[in-house]
């Protein structure tokens, strides 16, 4: 009896308390400044009447004044504006009835559906697996892809990066894996894309039989900078929710740039000094925080595929060169590829997955080098050809890479509708490389 009476007593405490009213003192850009309550990093607060709240969440600490950011349009607050906070951080509803539903950045339903009742409300932020209990990357994921099933292998649990300048086609990538994976269940992130596309994807990429194994959290680029950075922890979370009931989850988040350069404008806004191009020290901190939260996993798994985009084509730019040293792999997408109709634009030679000796056999892994010993032949030989030096039997891997080439590159492309298992995959590229007569 008594036990239950003090579980009544802790459930009234929050209602009983007397909240602290402070006010707005401050408004510089996006950041709110305010005084009179006290509150902690990332509480939430809410900014004005208390039938038309804005909320904020807190981000810096000043002394007795408090730093926050809009997770909504700021228009309407003002000098003495009430603040109250609510003692606890953004918190979204998780369970099986996500699946097939479209969520915006703060895992509310955006897709006309019923309301998200009656689920469970947990903390968009949570700890990774131990080093020492997530379980080893053995088993390869299908991703319906040739060239990345057999040239870029990808297991369960891993965390592979799309790395691509604009319009190289990271999103028809990623649409293509979606309709080919044989994850149990996708959640896709699209933060900070063009708010056109976000249907476009949907209906035309994902379709109605992805969408009904999927969960879609969308934070387009008019959004708060709080907005977007949220959506990807909040599309983790709700990875994690899945993972922890024993699926094999598929991650992919378009695009990771996005979230840093969001967080760039919340640790400016904040008051943090610009370092690298730009991008102040919170950012380098933020990249292991979100992407260590993916990977294998004592129960279930999450594999993470991560596009980034590359600025100005440059794949050694701070956030590519950081996200490569995190990711247990990277897919790199050329441009000159792209231009010339090659799709799937993959840069083979510029691709790894550093699990590739976990998941394959022996076999696979000698017909993947053979190929890649051929197209690095070919590359070395390339302006030779163009010019007419080359000559014949000077080297026996380009002579055959370039017999090869129509074949070779029809193995590599793909259409975007087509999907290729990973078994018929591996015999296409043992059929090519054992053609006329095999390969020496």
């Amino acid at each position: 009896m008594s036990t239950m009476l003090d579980e009544q007593l802790a459930a009234l405490l929050p209602v009983a308390r007397p909240r602290r009213t402070g006010s707005v003192v401050g408004v510089v850009g996006l950041a709110v400044t305010v005084a009179g309550i006290a509150a902690r990093i990332g509480d939430l607060v809410s900014i004005g009447p208390a039938d038309e709240p804005l909320l904020a969440e807190v981000v810096a600490l000043d002394h007795e004044k408090v730093i926050c950011l809009p997770l909504g349009p700021l228009g309407g607050v003002g000098i003495g504006s009430p603040v109250v906070n609510t003692d606890s951080p953004l918190r979204i509803a998780v369970g099986a009835e996500l699946r097939g539903r479209v969520l915006d950045g703060l895992g509310r339903p955006m897709d006309g559906g019923p309301a998200l009742t009656g689920l469970t409300r947990v903390s968009v932020d949570m700890a990774p697996p131990s080093a020492m209990e997530r379980s080893l990357i053995s088993e390869p994921l299908q991703l319906g892809v040739r060239a990345l099933d057999t040239m870029v292998p990808c297991g369960h649990g891993q965390r592979i990066g799309i790395f691509a300048g604009s319009g190289v086609g990271k999103s028809s990538l990623l649409s293509m894996i979606t309709r080919g994976t044989q994850a149990e269940i996708t959640v896709i992130a699209l933060i900070g894309e063009r708010g056109r596309e976000v249907r476009e994807f949907l209906e035309n990429d994902l379709g109605p039989e992805g969408l009904a194994r999927s969960v879609v959290v969308v934070a387009t680029s008019d959004q708060p900078p709080l907005v977007r950075l949220r959506a990807g922890f909040v599309a983790t979370r709700i990875a994690e929710f899945y993972r922890d009931q024993g699926k094999n989850v598929l991650l992919m988040m378009d695009s990771l740039t996005r979230i840093a350069m969001a967080q760039r404008e919340v640790g400016l806004s904040a008051g943090e000094p610009p370092a690298t191009r730009g991008f102040p020290p919170s950012v380098f901190a933020l990249l292991p925080t979100l992407l260590e939260r993916a990977g294998p996993a004592p129960v279930g798994g999450i594999t993470g595929l991560y596009t980034v985009l590359v600025e100005g084509d440059d794949h050694n730019e701070p956030i590519a060169d950081a996200a490569r040293s995190i990711l247990d792999g990277h897919i790199v997408l050329d441009r000159r590829l792209a231009t010339a109709g090659h799709f799937p634009s993959i840069e083979v030679l510029e691709s790894v997955s550093r699990v590739t000796g976990a998941i394959t056999t022996p076999e696979q892994r000698g017909d993947a080098t053979t190929l890649r010993r051929l197209l690095a032949a070919q590359r070395d030989v390339r302006e030779l050809v163009e010019i007419g030096a080359y000559v014949p039997g000077t080297n026996p891997d380009a002579d055959l890479a370039l017999e090869l080439k129509p074949r070779i590159n029809d193995f590599l492309r793909q259409r975007i509708d087509e999907q290729v298992p990973a078994a018929e995959a591996w015999q296409d590229l043992a059929a090519l490389l054992h053609a006329g007569g095999g390969v020496a």
